[in-house]
């Protein structure tokens, strides 16, 4: 049994967005205003991707509402604008970062990994520009720093080594994409991608930890059945960091966007079930009869 007077593990959950519409009548209010969709969320998960932040530098007072409408123990893990990292070499862009950080340090203790989304072209042979890059945030910001890179060549044992080791030398954190649940054991006419703007890459799972952190994105499958082996193997993994102290950041996605709050559901119930102190989070009732009625009302997770 955990002891409740014990210290939380250092774990948070969410999911991509804080605002998705097909949300609204199931497990947030079916009359939930934009503006209220964040204050909702952030009483249901401890962490959220900032994918909003990838289309645009926030202004200040949005950064200010942010901050405002959660509670000082979520985390929003932003996104680098895509005017830095989809434009070629990072070097050039410098400035660009500059600005994005500076607008989004006030967030303070809100503030996870902000994570940096590297396109398909962007090789191990522009390396050297990656180096130069993390060292310059390292040196300017001081702040926590993911990678996700998304070239085939970082996938090999030669550019993951080096990946990894780059990653280490500058305390930076190597976002792990695990699409696998998609890919994976399917039948030959299921593609849970079908209608997806995007398709999520199909590489290798690389699950280094190259910093105090781990920052995970978990793209699951619509049919819960086929997420539960990657659950389990995750709760395990998590197990294994929690323990040595490294603290973990897990985005559970989904082609259909309304199945990803259950399944983070699942994925929380799973380390309860390991007696693992992780923060305690208020769910709403996620029953097909609380859906059907709409009805919002949130009640305690069980500890």
């Amino acid at each position: 049994m955990t002891d409740p007077t014990a210290p939380f593990l250092p774990f948070r959950l969410g999911c991509a967005v804080w605002g998705y519409p097909g949300w609204r009548g199931t497990w947030l209010p079916a009359n939930i205003q934009p503006k209220a969709m964040l204050t909702a969320y952030s009483q249901c998960f401890t962490a959220v991707e900032g994918n909003t932040t990838f289309y645009g530098i926030p202004s200040e007072t949005t950064v200010e509402k942010w901050r405002s409408q959660t509670p000082e123990t979520f985390k929003f893990c932003l996104k680098l604008p895509k005017t830095v990292t989809h434009q070629g070499l990072l070097m050039p862009r410098w400035s660009d970062a500059l600005t994005f950080w500076n607008r989004v340090k006030p967030l303070g203790d809100r503030l996870g990994p902000i994570f940096a989304q590297l396109p398909p072209r962007y090789s191990p042979q522009t390396v050297d520009d990656l180096d130069t890059f993390l060292g310059q945030w390292h040196q300017e910001t001081g702040a926590h720093l993911a990678v996700e890179v998304r070239h085939p060549h970082w996938f090999t044992a030669e550019g993951r080594d080096r990946l990894n080791q780059l990653l280490l030398s500058y305390n930076t954190g190597r976002v792990i994409l695990d699409t696998r649940p998609i890919y994976r054991n399917l039948d030959p006419d299921d593609d849970p991608q079908e209608h997806s703007q995007r398709r999520k890459p199909d590489f290798p799972l690389h699950a280094s930890v190259t910093a105090p952190f781990s920052l995970v994105r978990l793209i699951t499958h619509p049919d819960p059945e086929k997420n539960q082996i990657y659950l389990d193997e995750w709760a395990n993994r998590a197990e294994r960091w929690l323990h040595k102290g490294i603290a973990l950041y897990l985005f559970v996605h989904c082609p259909i966007e309304d199945r990803s709050p259950h399944t983070a559901r699942q994925f929380q119930e799973r380390l309860i079930a390991k007696n693992l102190a992780v923060p305690q989070l208020q769910w709403p009732d996620l029953s097909d009869d609380t859906a059907a009625a709409g009805r919002s009302q949130l009640s305690l997770f069980p500890p």
